[in-house]
């Protein structure tokens, strides 16, 4: 047993507790979480208690990562947008040897264990991270993801997906860590019929659904009038530019109504989401039930807002790839439920949650920490389904991080995460 105390305990289910002590078991499960006494603490220092300065928060949540660009560090220029990113990726990603792409994933889950990272929602396009998830050293979601334009190759496309899906089910029966569903890459990589048969999937097996969403304004452009820069870039690709569609309407508008409203969506990246844009999402969802026709169904979404739609943001992708970051108040003004995501180490030179809120800390400095730890944990969590993560409270096992050097409750550029647990 082991008893932790700092300046203060951010349990996240409730509003932070000053001089806390959290207490758990042998096995790190959180036996207690009490008020701590500041005067002992001043005076005489209790053997029994670990004191640290700083603060105490659950372990991190990365609830949009790909592990398996890892040996992609450093490779793509940075600022070159999403259409030149596209086309880098392409290029490269396969002149790396099997042990370079195996060594690379095991260094990303290293950084991001030191990283005070406990869970991760992680896209997969091929089986390159399995022999790694299958060691148990963190929480996995995998978001076996699917493309393909053609609608004539949708059905293959789904194929492949459902048999990478039961060789992931594998491990899943071997490990309570993992878990994993059929997701689509992105609006604009996906045809309709291909959308809809991913839907039907998570529909009926109530899995949870992942899409990048406008990333770029040209992805809202190419929908609204099937023209700039992906539309160019594809075809200079020699992409069947007729497959692309023309709905009049923005990326977002143009893709939710595909989605299952029964299943927890999350949207990724949102650099270019207007906030009528969260309104009408947040709007579609409030409506869903009216679609349903089960009780039992309904019975389950009580809260519409709340359980079904989730927002992940990754700073510093965003940075690295367009220069540019989401309007984080029209999120806050909207009250929906953000998560952190720190994308790949071929869009950011880190896998670290907390190098994701620098970044917003550093043009959002008014957001509270309460509200930005709660995006890093709590929330990823609950989206995620790992109900024993994400707060700190009596009977589960979130993991523990001590943040030093927080000024005033501030994160700052000198602020460090350490793992405790």
């Amino acid at each position: 047993m082991r008893k932790i105390s700092a300046d203060y305990i951010f349990t996240i289910s409730s509003e932070p507790i000053k001089n806390g002590v959290v207490v758990i078991d042998d096995d790190e499960t959180i036996l207690e979480v009490t008020k701590g006494d500041p005067e002992l603490r001043n005076t005489k220092h209790d053997p029994e208690i670990e004191y640290y300065k700083g603060i105490i928060c659950p372990g991190f949540i990365n609830t949009h990562c790909h592990l398996e660009l890892s040996h992609l560090r450093s490779k793509i220029p940075e600022n070159i947008g999403m259409p030149g990113f596209i086309k880098e990726i392409i290029s490269i990603r396969s002149d790396f040897s099997d042990k370079q792409i195996q060594d690379a994933i095991v260094e990303g889950e290293e950084e991001m264990i030191k990283n005070g990272i406990v869970a991760v929602g992680d896209i997969s396009n091929n089986d390159s991270t399995f022999r790694q998830k299958e060691k148990g050293n963190l929480f996995y979601h995998t978001f076996i993801e699917v493309f393909d334009l053609n609608p004539d190759k949708a059905g293959e496309v789904y194929e492949k997906a459902i048999a990478l899906k039961k060789q992931h089910q594998q491990l899943e029966t071997l490990s309570f860590k993992l878990s994993s569903s059929i997701v689509p890459h992105a609006p604009y990589t996906v045809s309709e019929k291909l959308l809809k048969l991913i839907n039907t999937n998570a529909s009926e097996k109530n899995s949870i659904l992942s899409i990048h969403n406008q990333e770029s304004e040209a992805e809202n452009e190419l929908f609204i009038s099937k023209s700039g820069e992906i539309f160019d870039t594809f075809k200079n690709m020699g992409i069947n530019t007729d497959l692309l569609r023309q709905t009049g309407f923005n990326s977002l508008k143009s893709t939710l109504p595909f989605l299952n409203f029964a299943s927890k969506i999350l949207l990724v990246h949102n650099t270019f989401t207007s906030r009528e844009d969260i309104s009408w999402a947040e709007k579609q969802i409030r409506n869903q039930e009216s679609r349903i026709k089960n009780q039992e169904q309904k019975s389950k979404i009580q809260d519409p807002r709340s359980q079904i739609l989730f927002w992940c943001t990754c700073p510093n992708a965003n940075m690295y790839i367009e220069n540019k970051l989401p309007n984080y108040n029209y999120f806050i003004e909207e009250n929906v439920r953000v998560t952190i995501g720190t994308d790949s180490l071929a869009s950011n030179r880190t896998l670290s949650i907390l190098d994701e809120l620098k970044t917003i800390v550093k043009q959002y400095p008014e957001i509270p920490l309460q509200t930005l730890l709660l995006w890093a944990t709590k929330n990823g969590a609950d989206f995620l389904g790992f109900t024993q993560l994400g707060s700190i409270e009596k009977g589960k096992k979130p993991g523990l991080n001590l943040l030093k050097n927080i000024d005033e409750l501030k994160i700052t550029e000198k602020t460090e995460v350490l793992k405790l647990v």
